[in-house]
C-alpha cells in the first residue's frame, strides 16, 4: 500500500480511483454503456454539465482508454471501449455498495463532528 505522496502518485490505482471519484466521468461512462453518443447528445443528456467540462471529461476518458472517439461524416461519436466495459461493472459495484451502506455512513458521520480544518472533534465509537 503506497504511503508517501510519491508512492501514491506512482501507484497505478491512483488515477483510476480519481476517475471513479469524478461524478461526471461516472455519469458519462454509464450513458455510454447504453450506446454510442454524439457530443451534443451527451451535452443534452447530462443536466448541469458544461460543454467545457464535458470536453475535458471525454478527453480524459479517451486518454485512459475507457472511451473511443470516432469521427463520422456529420458528427463525432463516443463509445465505451473494451477496457471501459470491463471498468464499468466495478464502478457500479462501488455505487451499489454506497447505496446499501448509506444509512450506516450517515450514522457514523452524525456521531463524528469535524471542525473547519477537517480535524475530528468528537469520537467515533464504531
Amino acid at each position: 500500500m503506497p504511503s508517501t505522496s510519491a508512492d501514491r502518485e506512482a501507484c497505478a490505482a491512483t488515477e483510476v480511483l480519481r476517475r471513479v471519484g469524478e461524478k461526471w466521468s461516472v455519469l458519462v461512462l454509464a450513458l455510454l454503456d447504453e450506446r454510442a453518443y454524439g457530443f451534443n447528445e451527451l451535452d443534452r443528456a447530462v443536466d448541469g454539465l458544461s460543454r467545457r467540462i464535458l470536453t475535458r471529461t471525454l478527453r480524459t476518458l479517451e486518454a485512459d482508454g475507457l472511451v473511443a472517439r470516432e469521427e463520422k461524416l456529420d458528427r463525432v461519436e463516443y463509445a465505451l471501449t473494451r477496457l471501459g466495459r470491463s471498468f464499468l461493472p466495478l464502478v457500479i459495484a462501488i455505487g451499489e455498495w454506497a447505496e446499501a451502506h448509506a444509512p450506516e455512513i450517515a450514522e457514523a458521520r452524525a456521531r463524528t463532528r469535524v471542525d473547519g480544518n477537517g480535524r475530528t472533534l468528537g469520537g467515533y465509537a464504531g
